[in-house]
C-alpha cells in the first residue's frame, strides 16, 4: 500500500462533470489499495475573477484582505470535491490550508512556508478517508490567512507529501508530461517519461510554466519523487527523479523558449565599487526580480550595466531604477520589453564539449542575433529578438536530435 498525493489545477475540476472524473480517478486509485490525499486550487478561472472584482473596488487593496479573497476560491473548491467524492462512495474530509498544518511567513500574496503539520490530514488517512486540502493557503505566524502565489499549489502538495512521508506526488494538469520544448512552438516536441530535478529547476526557472518553479525546488531539496500527468487523458506522464548517476546522460534534455522577459540598460554608470550594489539591493526591496546580468568593459571610467526582469515587473523596475540616476550619477536608462529568451538545458552538455558551439552556430544559421547569454553548469541562455523565438527554438530542437 502506498500513499499518494494527487494534486488538481483548476482547469481539472473546472466544473461538476470534470469533479465527478476527479472523484472516479480517486476511487479507482483507492482500488489499487493506495491512500490518497488531494491538493485542489481554486475551480477554472475563479482566482482570476476574483482579482478583477477586487481591482474593481479598490485597486490598491491591503494584503491581508487579497490573501481572504483568493484563498476562498480554493475553500470552495474542496468542499465540492469531497461531495463528488462522497456520491461515488468514497468518504473524505476537507481542509483549509491552516488546518492541514501549514505555517507561513507574513508576507501576504506571496507567502512562504515555514512548516508543516499535518496531522489532522494523516488522523483521516488512517480512518480510511481521503483528505482534501486548499492549495496555496495557509496560516501566516501572526494567525492571518496566507495565499502562496501563483503556482501555489504545486508547492502545498509537494510540502504536504514531504510532510506525509508519502510515496509520490502526482502533479495533475492540462499537459501529459514535461516535453522537450512547447509544442505549440514546435509540433516535433516530445513527452519525457523522467527527467531530472536540476533539469527541470533550470528549465522552470527560464520559462517552462508546469510544475510552477519553487514545487521543484521543495522537491528537490527534500527527495519527493513527482509525477507530472494529464487529468484528462489520465496516461503515464513525466517522472522527476534524482539523476542517476549510473545512467547515460543526454546531452540536452530540452529548449525552453520564455517571452516573458524585458531588458534595462543602464548607460554611463561610474565603474566604482558598490554602485552596482546600490542598483541591485534598490530593486530587490521595490520586490523586482532579476535575472541575466551584463556588464560592459569599463571606459573612461565609465560602463553600462544591462540585466532581464519579468515583463510584468519591467514599469516599477524603470521607474526605480530613474529614482537613482541623479543620486548614483549614470547617464540614463533604457527599456526594451520586446525580446526573448531561448534556453537549452542538459546535465550532459557538462562532461560534452561543443554544446555552446552548436548552439551559437544553430542561431547564426538562422540569422538570430544573440543580446545577451547566460550561462550554469547545465544551462545556456540566450536573450533574442521576441520575434526570433519561436524560429530559433524549433531550429536548436532540431540541431540537438530532440525531434
Amino acid at each position: 500500500m502506498a500513499l499518494v498525493v494527487q494534486k488538481f489545477g483548476g482547469t481539472s475540476v473546472a466544473d461538476a462533470d470534470r469533479m465527478r472524473e476527479v472523484a472516479d480517478h480517486v476511487k479507482r486509485t483507492r482500488s489499487r489499495g493506495d491512500d490518497v490525499v488531494l491538493v485542489v486550487s481554486a475551480i477554472g478561472n475563479e482566482t482570476d475573477e476574483l482579482l478583477r472584482l477586487a481591482d474593481e473596488v479598490n485597486n490598491e487593496p491591503p494584503g491581508r484582505e487579497m490573501d481572504m479573497l483568493v484563498t476562498a476560491g480554493e475553500r470552495k473548491a474542496i468542499a465540492l470535491m469531497c461531495m463528488a467524492l462522497h456520491a461515488v462512495g468514497v468518504p473524505a474530509d476537507s481542509f483549509t490550508g491552516s488546518q492541514a498544518g501549514f505555517e507561513t511567513d507574513n508576507n501576504h500574496r506571496n507567502a512562504k512556508i515555514l512548516s508543516v503539520d499535518p496531522r489532522r490530514v494523516r488522523d483521516s488517512v488512517d480512518k480510511g478517508r481521503v483528505a482534501v486540502v486548499a492549495g496555496a493557503q495557509g496560516m501566516s505566524t501572526d494567525n492571518n490567512v496566507t495565499f502562496l502565489g501563483r503556482g501555489g499549489s504545486d508547492t502545498t502538495a509537494v510540502a504536504l507529501a514531504h510532510g506525509l512521508g508519502a510515496d509520490a506526488c502526482e502533479l495533475y494538469t492540462d499537459v501529459s508530461g514535461v516535453f522537450t520544448t512547447d509544442p505549440r512552438v514546435c509540433p516535433a516536441a516530445k513527452r519525457m517519461e523522467s527527467i531530472s530535478f536540476d533539469e527541470l529547476l533550470e528549465m522552470t526557472a527560464v520559462g517552462c510554466p508546469k510544475p510552477a518553479m519553487r514545487s521543484v525546488e521543495v522537491a528537490r531539496a527534500f527527495g519527493v519523487p513527482l509525477h507530472v500527468r494529464s487529468a484528462f487523458t489520465w496516461e503515464p506522464g513525466t517522472w522527476v527523479l534524482e539523476e542517476d548517476p549510473a545512467m547515460e546522460r543526454a546531452i540536452i534534455k530540452g529548449v525552453v523558449p520564455d517571452t516573458s522577459q524585458a531588458k534595462i540598460t543602464l548607460s554611463g554608470v561610474q565603474d566604482e565599487p558598490g554602485l552596482a550594489a546600490k542598483v541591485f539591493r534598490t530593486l530587490a526591496n521595490a520586490l523586482v526580480n532579476v535575472d541575466m546580468i551584463v556588464q560592459n568593459v569599463s571606459e573612461s571610467d565609465r560602463t553600462d550595466i544591462s540585466f532581464t526582469v519579468p515583463l510584468e515587473d519591467l514599469d516599477a523596475a524603470t521607474a526605480t531604477c530613474e529614482s537613482l540616476a541623479d543620486s548614483l550619477g549614470f547617464g540614463g536608462v533604457t527599456a526594451d520589453p520586446d525580446l526573448g529568451r531561448v534556453s537549452v538545458v542538459g546535465v550532459g552538455m557538462a562532461s560534452n564539449p561543443g554544446v555552446a558551439a552548436t548552439m551559437f552556430e544553430t542561431l547564426a544559421d538562422n540569422n538570430v542575433n544573440i543580446e545577451m547569454i547566460a550561462t550554469s553548469p547545465i544551462r545556456i541562455s540566450c536573450v533574442v529578438a521576441e520575434q526570433d523565438v519561436d524560429r530559433a527554438t524549433a531550429a536548436l530542437h532540431t540541431a540537438y536530435g530532440l525531434d
